[in-house]
This record gives C-alpha cells, sequence and structure tokens, in this order.
C-alpha cells in the first residue's frame, strides 16, 4: 500500500462519523471508528467486512515507512508508538502492536489547534498553574483521558504570557507549539533522543525554565525529574494513575524501600499540583465531560506526603476541606456536574470515588428540587383556592445552568 492510498482510507474513516477520537484496524473486524467513547464500523467503496492479516500489516508498514527503529522496537517488544499525518491539520498518534500472532492498528486523532485553558473551561486554577516558577505538576489519568491535551493548554499559557525557554520531551510529539512570548523546543523520542532519562539530562544543559516530559516511566526517569524541580525548573509530566493517593504511591513504589523516607521529604517539597482527570459521557450525548481532582501544595499535604496517610490524614479529605482554594475531589466535580444537569444519576455513582457521599448529594439536589416544584405549583393553587381571588400570573420560567 503506498501513502496516497492509505491517506484516501484514513480520510474516510475521519469523515464517516461526528466526535471520532481514534482509528482502529484489527484482523477479522471491518474499519472502525471510537467516535464519542463507542465504536462504530465504516462502510468503505471497498466495501471491507473484515480485515486481513495481510492487509493490516501492509497499513503497519506504510505508517512505520521503513523506520528500523520502530521496526526494531515492533519485533523485539511487541509494539511502538509513532506518529503519522495525512496533511499539515490532520495527525495521528499511533500504535501498533502485535496480538495473537497478527497485527493490529490504534490510531489517536490530535486536534489540530492548540487547545488553551479558556477553550476548554478548565477552572481557574490551571491559571494559577502557569504562575509556579519550580517545582513538579503531574497530570494523571487513564489513557485517552486528556493529560495531553491538558498539559497542552497549560504550555499554551505560559508560551502566550513568559519569555522563558520551553523543552519538551515527547513520544511522540501530538501539538506543534509556534514560537510566541516563549522559545519552544519540541524533542520526540527516537528521532531527537534516545530514552526519557537522557533526553532530560541534556535538557538540564539547555538552559529551559519549563520541561514537559511526555511520561514518568521509570525510577531514573523520576529521579532526574525530581532534582530538575530541586533546580529551579518547572517540570510537568503524567501518569498512569487514577487519583492523587495511588499517583505517590506509584511513584515511591518505583524506588528501592530504603530510600522512601527521603523521596517523600523531596516530594513533600517539590509537589505543586496533582490533577487527575476522567472523562464522562454527557447527558446531551455530545461528547464527553471532562470531571478532574485537583489537589494544589499546602503544610496539610506536605505532612502527608512526607508521613504518609492515616485515618486522620488523608488525601481525599484534605482536598474536600480545602476546596476553597479552588481543589477539588472527583466526588465534588462529579456533584457539581450533575448539578448542572451535566451528567446522568448513573453517571455519577459510576464515577464516584465514594459512592455513598455522592448519592446522599444526588438525594439532596432531589429533594431540593421537589420542594421548588412545590412551591411554585401548589402553594399558589391554594391562595387562590381559598380566597376566591384570580388566579396569580404564571411565574416567570427558571433560569438553568449558565442561565440557559
Amino acid at each position: 500500500m503506498k501513502k496516497p492510498d492509505l491517506d484516501a482510507v484514513l480520510q474516510c474513516m475521519i469523515e464517516s462519523h461526528e466526535g471520532i477520537s481514534d482509528l482502529l484496524f484489527a484482523v477479522g473486524r471491518p474499519l472502525q471508528v471510537e467516535a464519542q467513547g463507542a465504536l462504530k464500523p465504516v462502510r468503505t467503496p471497498d466495501n471491507i467486512f473484515a480485515l486481513t492479516p495481510t492487509q493490516v500489516e501492509h497499513i503497519a508498514l506504510t505508517i512505520i515507512h521503513d523506520d528500523r527503529r520502530l521496526l526494531d522496537d515492533l519485533l523485539e517488544s511487541g509494539s511502538c508508538d509513532c506518529g503519522y499525518g495525512i496533511n499539515d491539520r490532520t495527525r495521528f498518534r499511533v500504535n501498533i502492536f502485535r496480538q495473537r500472532g497478527n497485527w493490529a492498528i490504534v490510531m489517536r486523532r490530535l486536534q489540530a489547534e492548540t487547545p488553551s485553558i479558556q477553550n476548554l473551561n478548565l477552572p481557574h486554577i490551571f491559571l494559577e498553574m502557569v504562575e509556579e516558577k519550580n517545582g513538579l505538576i503531574l497530570v494523571t489519568g487513564a489513557t485517552g483521558s486528556g493529560k495531553t491535551t491538558t498539559l497542552a493548554s497549560i504550555l499554551n499559557e505560559i508560551n502566550r504570557t513568559k519569555p522563558v525557554h520551553i523543552v519538551t520531551l515527547e513520544d511522540p510529539i501530538e501539538f506543534v507549539h509556534r514560537h510566541q512570548k516563549a522559545t519552544f523546543n519540541q524533542r520526540e523520542l527516537g528521532i531527537d533522543f534516545d530514552t526519557y532519562p537522557n533526553g532530560l539530562r541534556a535538557a538540564l544543559r539547555q538552559a529551559p525554565k519549563v520541561i514537559l516530559v511526555g511520561e514518568m516511566r521509570d525510577r531514573e526517569t523520576v529521579e532526574i525529574a525530581l532534582a530538575a524541580a530541586e533546580t529551579g525548573h518547572l517540570v510537568l509530566s503524567t501518569l498512569h494513575t487514577v487519583d492523587a493517593g495511588q499517583s505517590i504511591s506509584r511513584i515511591l513504589g518505583m524506588f528501592p524501600r530504603e530510600e522512601e523516607k527521603q523521596l517523600r521529604l523531596r516530594l513533600s517539597e517539590m509537589l505543586r499540583y496533582i490533577v487527575s482527570q476522567r472523562l464522562a459521557p454527557r447527558t446531551d450525548g455530545q461528547g464527553r465531560a471532562l470531571l478532574t481532582e485537583i489537589m494544589g501544595h499546602n503544610l496539610r499535604t506536605q505532612e502527608a506526603i512526607a508521613l504518609g496517610e492515616t485515618d486522620g490524614r488523608d488525601f481525599y479529605d484534605i482536598i474536600t476541606d480545602s476546596h476553597t482554594f479552588g481543589w477539588m475531589t472527583f466526588d465534588q466535580a462529579i456533584t457539581r456536574a450533575y448539578e448542572a444537569d451535566i451528567i446522568t444519576e448513573a453517571t455519577a455513582t459510576q464515577f464516584a470515588t465514594r459512592k455513598g457521599i455522592v448519592q446522599r448529594h444526588i438525594d439532596q439536589v432531589k429533594k431540593q428540587q421537589g420542594l421548588s416544584k412545590d412551591t411554585h405549583s401548589g402553594l399558589r393553587l391554594d391562595n387562590g383556592y381559598q380566597t376566591g381571588a384570580q388566579p396569580a400570573p404564571a411565574a416567570p420560567p427558571k433560569r438553568g445552568f449558565f442561565g440557559l
């Protein structure tokens, strides 16, 4: 298969449905896209009902395009990551992997425009993150939860407002940042550097103020990232963890037990924010809603990180008590989304961390809504009936969330 032929297939796939996030190629299945969180088949002029091993292999080889490093990764480790573009405005992050002796491909569609904090409607506290001069900011969550997009919006705000040098280490580069007030140097794994630890060591000699590390994959990367934060750099990175507590545990688990005490002290001093993300289906069916847990840095979080969580000292309660600073637990984000009719009750309980707390809040919201309806209907009718007066004029319709 030649590149123009593959480009035509990909173009057909991305035009097949609204809200497409991923393209999938699997042996024995038709061409598929993930749209609004659900897999959907794609009809093509060739009417491909089930891909053959040869067809998937040809697509993979066209994407790899004789890149020896990618071929070696695929053959030795069973998977490889790379980028692919149809044109300047349509790009993909690609993972090619082996399964049951055949190849499979997942292509994540990347946004054409670099996102901003304002366009993503992120909480105001994200603008405070931009003002940090040093330390470590982590964005965590499952694959596909929008971690890279959130980090790109933070970098975009720094780029827009601060005359600093930014170095990114990515696998692959997903959002291309143009120079604004900041000077941007984006490096891609396998093309511009060989490993994250080596890329980080080199970055420390490149006079950056801000460093983005695509992912904290191993102990060595974490060690160098912490050292960079301690020497006056702002370091941003990701972890595949579900919340703040698990993020701390994941980092500690990368190091020997005898180093835990010292590592806890370093983390307690350098960790500025942990943002954890989940995407939940919206009630209107228009995509998915972003639910975030945000934990910042204060004396209580320092103590919990340095000494460990206890019954009277856990991250959930600390975040809950610090809501006035813009922090929030997943449960607080969920209940706010439910009150605003962005997600359903079933979705709220499904994504909740402590389901009992969320359910009690939902019950309170229902009760308040019920009382409101009674007040606007029954009392007005009773007054009119008892006095014999003319019915009162209808009250103006209530406005909902955002005044709509």
